[in-house]
């Protein structure tokens, strides 16, 4: 039988160039290696090597084999990754992809009572803006996401689990901070600070605000939502922005239920190809419990506000 020592020396001098080199890389003499070699060519029965003027090279049958070695050193790597990631869901490991605000928002606390519920929980957690959303399947590997709405992929399996209804975001001196309710007619020649025309939100905004005369004054435009919610509490103009966002910018900031009501929907995704841990089911649902625990907070300070 083949022995991985000298499957893997081989692959190193091919990849190296030299058996210097490939000693080297597997922190072994240059002696061994060259033993290793050699045992591997008596093993096979066949000459994998031609020598001239001292120097090594594959011959044609050589190079056949070596593919084909190749191809299962990757295979057997594979298994050692995927056996790593079994354990890792095994010892209650959670990889999260989110948003970047959504983490402040929702999901650190959940992460906190997951970690005090159990000394054995650990996440890695990755962030992604909204707009590069399609890009994380097939390029992450991940067990839980939390993302806005809608999103339909074979390889996913969504679930909703929150609506939310965008607000008003302006500084405390706006002529419009005492209003109960900003409607789409306030927006009318009032200064806007935007976000990017792909987002969600500013789709949306621009359908209910198409036939208003004159249009509202987009003086600043972002593609960070809670860059937006901090230029509204310079003064600079309001903001049309999820609540999460809004709530997330720790900047002083009046907030006002937005009509007509632009809904943003909240889900989960999953890999289809996997099987859900009991930890990722259980932080599943805890970001669910305090996403609508932070959605009524909100409502309720603008209830009273």
């Amino acid at each position: 039988m083949l022995t991985t020592k000298g499957l893997e020396a081989l692959r190193a001098f091919v990849e190296t160039g030299s058996v210097t080199q490939a000693s080297v890389r597997l922190n072994r003499t240059q002696p061994q290696v060259g033993r290793l070699l050699s045992n591997l060519e008596e093993e096979v029965g066949f000459a994998l090597f031609q020598r001239t003027k001292k120097r090594l090279s594959l011959t044609p049958d050589g190079w056949s084999f070596y593919r084909q070695v190749e191809r299962h050193l990757a295979s057997q790597e594979s298994l050692q990754k995927l056996a790593g990631r079994l354990k890792a869901r095994q010892n209650n490991h959670v990889r999260v992809l989110t948003a970047p605000h959504l983490s402040n928002a929702i999901v650190n606390d959940a992460l906190a009572i997951m970690a005090e519920r159990s000394a054995r929980f650990s996440a890695s957690i990755d962030s992604r803006v909204r707009l590069d959303i399609e890009t994380w399947v097939g390029q992450e590997n991940f067990d839980l996401g939390v993302t806005v709405l809608p999103l339909e992929n074979p390889l996913l399996e969504v679930e909703p689990f929150i609506s939310v209804e965008v607000v008003a975001a302006m500084s405390a001196d706006h002529p419009f901070a005492s209003k109960p309710v900003i409607t789409v007619d306030d927006l009318s020649g009032e200064s806007l600070i935007a976000l990017h025309p792909r987002s969600l939100i500013r789709q949306s905004l621009s359908l209910v605000t198409e036939s208003l005369q004159p249009q509202p004054n987009i003086r600043f435009e972002t593609t960070n939502g809670i860059l937006a919610c901090q230029l509204a509490a310079r003064g600079l103009g309001i903001a049309i922005s999820d609540p999460f966002i809004a709530t997330s910018s720790e900047v002083p900031l009046v907030l006002r239920p937005f009509q007509p009501a632009i809904t943003l929907d909240y889900g989960f995704i999953f890999p289809a190809w996997q099987e859900r841990s009991g930890a990722v089911n259980e932080l599943a649902n805890l970001i669910k419990e305090h996403a609508e625990k932070r959605i009524s907070a909100i409502r309720d300070q603008q209830r009273y506000a």
